[in-house]
């Protein structure tokens, strides 16, 4: 397929392909759907093995902030930016400032900010060359990192998972396999440690699950082991599809909350997880916590109503449990559905305006 017959496909609007010869930088910035108003979406900087993958990536993580952010009552649009390179290596401040004036150059059709191999301090040298991103520096007034508001919407959400599968969202005495310990996850955790929960942990890095150990007494496994251990609620922290054909047949948990993105391998296997009477909260329902902290930036950044607004998760979980189980759909099918009605209602309510003021313009033309 051509580019245009994909864009067609999933209906995106907009699809830019940045250069700067002298900083090395090469992005690309996609721009899903502005229904709801201006796309929103984080910068992820990555070694990729083709521009071909680059692409298929951005396209894919636009699409998703689109409905992240519907489905959280945001009235903000999807959009994604990916920078080609080693994150490690490559970066400049140079190649910072020239994104910042391809993203100044879009009037603020597309807002960004930091995601995985991008950071706060990169943020601030993108802001200053435009004022389209967030999450930068509170020095800016600004919001900062927002690992903490996102594990705390996580907590909120698994709340609600656990009010499904077990009738009471008290989570003390509960036994959490955790599945990453990076920032988020040790917000998460250190949330689920004040209220008493029982804490299983597993991490390549052997640093990160010695912290998790110190700080909350939890227990430590072997990363291919967190499928296999005896929990109530599996938190999965740290990459994608680890709900597959593979692993749903070891999982012992009546409940899957947690922070990682793209969680089911594919669809299919959140029908699975529905006919296994698991709760599953969706992905991107869950961890919206960091998208909704630095929304609220664009208003004047007040921390406590973005925590307030973040802390509304849980009843968005609620919700989708509700719709799932009044219409016996998968949550990941009723999520995505919350947020295509959203964006279709809006959309017929512009269609009706911009038709009558056509009509009201013929009018006047013919008086």
């Amino acid at each position: 397929m051509s580019l245009l017959d994909i864009m067609q496909k999933d209906d995106y609007e907009e699809v830019h392909f940045c250069q700067d010869k002298s900083s090395g930088l090469k992005a690309i910035i996609a721009i899903h759907d502005t229904t709801l108003g201006p796309a929103l979406g984080g910068t992820r900087m990555w070694t990729y093995a083709s521009e071909e993958a680059a692409l298929e990536d951005v396209l894919r993580l636009a699409k998703g902030m689109t409905y992240k952010n519907a489905v959280s009552g945001l009235n903000l649009g999807g959009g994604k930016t990916v920078i080609l390179g080693n994150p490690h290596t490559d970066k400049s401040e140079a190649m910072f400032r020239a994104f910042g004036r391809f993203v100044q150059g879009l009037n603020g059709r597309y807002i960004t900010a930091e995601d995985v191999g991008t950071t706060v301090a990169d943020m601030d040298t993108i802001y200053q060359e435009t004022e389209y991103v967030t999450g930068i520096s509170p020095g800016f007034g600004s919001s900062g990192n927002p690992s903490p508001a996102t594990a705390y919407g996580v907590y909120m959400g698994m709340k609600a998972a656990a009010k499904e599968a077990f009738g009471t969202d008290e989570l003390s005495g509960r036994t959490v396999a955790v599945q990453g310990v990076g920032n988020v996850a040790m917000g998460l955790c250190r949330h689920l440690h004040e209220e008493g929960a029982r804490l299983i942990v597993t991490d390549i890095h052997r640093e990160a699950v010695m912290n998790a150990m110190e700080q909350f007494g939890a227990e430590a496994v072997e990363p291919e082991s967190i499928y296999d251990v005896d929990c109530d609620i599996y938190a999965p922290c740290a990459l994608g599809a680890t709900l597959n054909d593979e692993t749903l047949s070891r999982l012992k948990a009546s409940v899957i909350a947690g922070s990682a993105n793209n969680q089911l391998q594919e669809p299919r296997h959140g029908e699975q997880l529905h006919r296994m009477g698991i709760a599953y909260a969706p992905d991107y329902v869950i961890n919206a916590g960091g998208v909704i902290n630095i929304a609220d930036e664009l208003n004047g950044y007040n921390r406590e109503r973005a925590y307030k607004k973040i802390g509304e998760i849980y009843q968005s979980i609620a919700r989708i449990f509700d719709i799932s189980a009044l219409e016996n759909l998968p949550t990941y099918a009723a999520a995505d559905r919350l947020a295509e009605e959203r964006i279709t209602q809006l959309r017929s309510v512009r269609s009706t305006f911009l038709q009558k003021e056509h009509h009201a313009l013929s009018r006047r033309r013919h008086a």
